[in-house]
């Protein structure tokens, strides 16, 4: 089992960045594949990035492609998320997913494939 807790959101105005991080608990962080999901008010949560528990492989949702970046840094048992050139459409609360995989280079954009999710961490894009 894992736990997850993330960190680094807050208010942004437009055009700004802002690095998300998930810190997981325990020592197999590597056999994770790791997700980064959202949900803006009123809204159902959404795929945003994902990435295999190797790190090469990424998918992005398609609004954010070119804006944002996932990475982990498994000596520190760690994911982020860099989101830079923010819109107001990309105010949301911000969540962490992992799901343990027996393959190196697979990649997890469906909800409901993980297992384990932190308690979010909220963003704010001013205009």
């Amino acid at each position: 089992q894992v736990q997850l807790v993330e960190s680094g959101g807050g208010l942004v105005q437009a055009g700004g960045s802002l690095r998300l991080s998930c810190a997981a608990s325990g020592r197999t962080f590597s056999t994770y594949a790791m997700g980064w999901f959202r949900q803006a008010p009123g809204k159902e949560r959404e795929f945003v990035a994902a990435l295999s528990k190797n790190g090469l492989s990424t998918s992005y949702k398609d609004s954010v492609k070119g804006r944002f970046a996932i990475s982990r840094d498994n000596a520190k048992n760690t994911v982020y998320l860099q989101m830079n050139s923010l819109k107001p459409e990309d105010t949301a609360v911000y969540y962490c997913a992992a799901t343990e995989t027996i393959n190196y280079s697979v990649i997890i954009t469906k909800i409901t494939s993980y297992a384990y999710w932190g308690q979010g961490t909220p963003v704010t894009v001013s205009s």
